[in-house]
């Protein structure tokens, strides 16, 4: 006779898997790919960017880590795991690509190159953050006066 542990997993096994789970990486991600990951809502993943740094300040993916080509091996080495998954994207596939392999070198087992980069993110609307996103205040956004004048001005045309 089994045992009653015996047979719940007799049972276990006869049932369907009803439990659902995150997309997995992909070693050429789409868009979709990452957008799918962070909407399931793991945090398991870290997305780097290796342009320069006034690319990146104009505009990235929403959580992304400015990584520039040239300290890429070094930053990763000191701050993430090799077995982190990674997505990476640069100013062009190919770049890109190139980023990829030096990470994969450097024993990242798990990174995933995300094609078409920031553009392929903007046409399906995926979270973008940076100065050009969210407008660039300029030298009165903060003055408040002005901005109480600017306002009174407007209001007097309007009526």
């Amino acid at each position: 006779m089994k045992t009653i542990p015996d047979q719940i997993a007799d049972i276990k096994e006869t049932l369907p898997d009803l439990t659902p789970t995150p997309p997995g990486l992909k070693v050429q991600a789409s868009s979709h790919d990452l957008k799918a990951r962070l909407d399931w809502g793991e945090p398991g993943l870290t997305i780097i960017d290796v342009r320069d740094f006034e690319s990146f300040n104009k505009s990235r993916i929403t959580g992304a880590v400015p990584m520039p080509m040239d300290e890429l091996v070094e930053r990763a080495k000191s701050s993430l795991e090799p077995i982190r998954d990674i997505y990476i994207y640069g100013e062009t596939d190919e770049q890109t690509a190139e980023a990829a392999n030096l990470l994969r070198a450097a024993g990242f087992r798990r990174v995933a190159e995300l094609k078409g980069g920031i553009s392929a993110w903007k046409v399906i609307e995926g979270p973008i953050d940076g100065a050009v996103e969210h407008g660039n205040p300029g030298p009165d956004a903060y003055n408040v006066f002005a901005r109480l004048e600017h306002h009174a001005k407007a209001q007097k045309i309007h009526k």
